[in-house]
């Protein structure tokens, strides 16, 4: 059965991997590879296009301009890029943030019927696109410190809202400690599960079905729901 997927991302980020030689790309372009490869049964619902200032509207308004594409979503994946964050503006000034609330925010609203619905909490993904130099280390930086190795997310790059949403299990969570004393989670441990996009766009169908089981499991997460 197909799934509807709201796909967040922030348009002009250029700092990014090319996508063909000798063309810069932007997060855009990758949204758009994706489409390609989307099996025709899911329905794709994209976010920001055209870069609108947010800083002048309430909440009331930016809710308006979401509802309809993120209320008939659930799945929304969430594309981390280098650029992603625009220096000098506030979390609530910038779409992705509130893209990523109102996603697991419970909404009701009236059917056709006049009927209230409401909407769960979407099931979650984070794909992490490689650099202008092909690299993931921006964000995921393997480590060699013990003979299991770990993964170093360096969550400060994320919005507030992802970063909280990050290492938030609370229930059946697992840890280990590190040659280096450092404490590294181990297996699955966030309600926003990141993946490589080299990875990501060979077998999505798999890390969407993840995702949907980690909805199932909402109650074993620390959610954070507001910008």
């Amino acid at each position: 059965m197909g799934k509807k997927i709201f796909v967040s991302y922030k348009y002009a980020d250029n700092q990014v991997e090319s996508l063909t030689s000798g063309k810069n790309s932007t997060v855009r372009d990758y949204i758009d590879k994706f489409e390609e490869i989307v099996d025709s049964s899911h329905d794709i619902f994209k976010g920001e296009s055209d870069g609108e200032d947010l800083s002048n509207l309430s909440d009331d308004r930016i809710w308006e301009k979401l509802k309809d594409r993120i209320y008939d979503s659930s799945v929304t994946i969430v594309f981390i890029s280098p650029g992603m964050k625009e220096t000098g503006k506030k979390d609530r000034d910038q779409w992705i943030p509130w893209e990523v609330s109102y996603s697991l925010k419970e909404t009701s609203r009236k059917n056709k019927k006049g009927d209230s619905v409401t909407s769960h909490s979407n099931a979650m993904l984070a794909v992490v696109l490689p650099d202008k130099n092909g690299s993931y280390a921006y964000y995921l930086e393997q480590k060699s410190c013990c003979d299991g190795g770990c993964t170093t997310h360096y969550t400060d790059k994320l919005f507030t809202i992802i970063k909280k949403n990050k290492f938030n299990r609370i229930k059946n969570a697992s840890k280990r400690t590190c040659d280096s004393d450092n404490t590294v989670w181990t297996g699955i441990c966030s309600y926003i599960e990141a993946v490589k996009w080299s990875i990501f766009i060979t077998d999505y169908q798999k890390y969407v079905d993840f995702a949907v089981e980690r909805q199932g499991n909402i109650d074993e997460y620390d959610i954070c729901k507001e910008v």
